[in-house]
């Protein structure tokens, strides 16, 4: 079992909380279940450039972490939808000033990719 110090490791949770969000597309999963269930096809729409084998993957891993619940409705064709557990909400709401100083700084990110990319 592991332990909380284990976890933790630095002495805050963010050790914890990047463990549940390491990948390139975690966070952006947790952003859009906020607003309710999403099927797969949904999410793949609203994430462009994630490739089927690493959002399933990521899927997979959020819901071995207790973040997100799949639900398999066992119908022809196949339905199967994701959404956030109570955990998967206190994290998704977790991300939320990330995303607003994203939003507020976007201008001056969008500047620096820009510096960067060109630099030899």
């Amino acid at each position: 079992m592991t332990r909380i110090p284990e976890i933790c490791g630095t002495g805050c949770g963010l050790n914890a909380t990047l463990r549940i969000i390491s990948g390139k597309w975690k966070p952006l999963v947790l952003f859009f279940l906020r607003d309710g269930p999403k099927r797969y096809g949904e999410l793949k729409r609203l994430i462009p450039g994630v490739s089927d084998k690493v959002l399933i993957q990521q899927l997979k891993d959020l819901e071995a972490d207790h973040v997100l619940a799949r639900t398999d409705y066992k119908e022809v064709p196949p339905r199967v939808d994701y959404t956030l557990t109570p955990l998967g909400c206190s994290l998704a709401e977790a991300i939320m000033p990330l995303c607003a100083w994203g939003t507020e700084n976007a201008v001056q990110v969008a500047s620096i990719f820009a510096q960067r990319d060109t630099l030899p």
